[in-house]
């Protein structure tokens, strides 16, 4: 029986982030409405929304390049 661990360790790698942003998400703007009331919680959630834009664009280029260099390793 073969293990693929690599796989394993990149799904354990994407659950691990994801679950960080749903706490950064839901514990932090959470304490925000808590403390502050709705219209920050609403400004807490486009701020982490804002904050969150380069984290996404540097994912997509991580991908852009593991895809240009699949291709490349093909030929």
């Amino acid at each position: 029986m073969a293990r693929d661990l690599r796989k394993y360790a990149r799904q354990t790698n994407i659950r691990l982030a994801v679950g960080a942003i749903l706490v950064l998400f839901i514990v932090g703007d959470g304490l925000i409405y808590l403390f502050f009331g709705t219209s920050a919680a609403v400004g807490g959630i486009l701020c982490l929304l804002a904050g969150m834009v380069p984290v996404i664009l540097t994912y997509l280029v991580l991908l852009l390049f593991e895809w240009i260099k699949k291709r490349a390793d093909r030929d």
